[in-house]
């Protein structure tokens, strides 16, 4: 096998372990005493993803005080990652090798492989008669979707260049897609989620933010993303996670 096919598919077989993987640290580490009580349904799903919608994208209306700190705190980090991201994009070596490996590793993050890790919960709480499992995989899969939109929302009005297209200035209003993330988004809506549902079950939420985090750097450091478009993919997603949590 050559150099150039091993890379792309260890990084898919890579993506795949990780339902299994998350599904199983759960499963063992995850059960409370008592059980649970039942939780959201599917049949509710579409329903929810409407009322998410609503309270996110009203949520400037309803900032405390205290969330208020944390968004200026947000902003300002934004703010200056945006000012420097044609530098720092330029700071790695930025090979033709490092670019495709990245790029391998954060296929990870992408909607098809998220989406069957939610599964792997849904499913395996199903045969484990688990309601706190299958109550994650609903959440995870709702938290999903929400990501989804929200990033392909934004995409369209901040319309920035990637950076490698034009002159690699991330020009905002140019048709462009790089802001926000992605794969950064959906990856922290999915692991925010998953740590929120297990919060004392340290193994589990190091695995899902390590996996999070990894997908994140790779879409920068394959080039497919500026570090601002990662910082606010990652920070939206861990805000729409624990809205979904909160919320249900």
């Amino acid at each position: 096998m050559s150099d150039t096919n091993w890379g792309p598919r260890l990084a898919r077989q890579a993506s795949w372990l990780l339902a299994p993987l998350l599904a199983v640290s759960s499963a063992a580490y995850g059960q409370e005493p008592g059980g649970e009580a039942p939780g959201p349904t599917a049949a509710g799903l579409p329903r929810n993803i409407l009322m998410d919608q609503k309270a996110i994208w009203t949520s400037p209306f309803r900032v405390t005080h205290k969330d208020a700190k944390w968004w200026l705190t947000f902003a300002a980090i934004a703010g200056v990652a945006v000012a420097t991201d044609r530098r720092s994009s330029r700071q790695l070596p930025n090979t033709p090798d490092q670019r495709a490996y990245s790029r391998d590793i954060s296929q990870a993050g992408a909607a098809y492989t998220l989406i069957p890790i939610a599964g792997a919960f849904y499913l395996g709480g199903v045969l484990a008669n688990s309601p706190k499992l299958r109550g994650t995989g609903l959440l995870g899969g709702e938290a999903l979707a929400d990501a989804l939109i929200v990033d392909e929302v934004l995409k369209f009005a901040a319309g920035r260049q990637r950076p490698l297209d034009g002159n690699g200035g991330g020009h905002f209003f140019h048709s462009g897609s790089s802001f926000p993330s992605g794969h950064a988004t959906e990856s922290f809506a999915l692991a925010s989620v998953i740590a929120h549902r297990y919060p004392h079950k340290r193994a589990v939420v190091a695995v899902a933010y390590g996996v999070a985090a990894l997908v994140s750097a790779s879409r920068f450091s394959g080039q497919k993303h500026f570090a601002s478009d990662v910082v606010a993919g990652g920070v939206m997603g861990w805000f729409i996670g624990r809205h979904v949590f909160e919320a249900h």
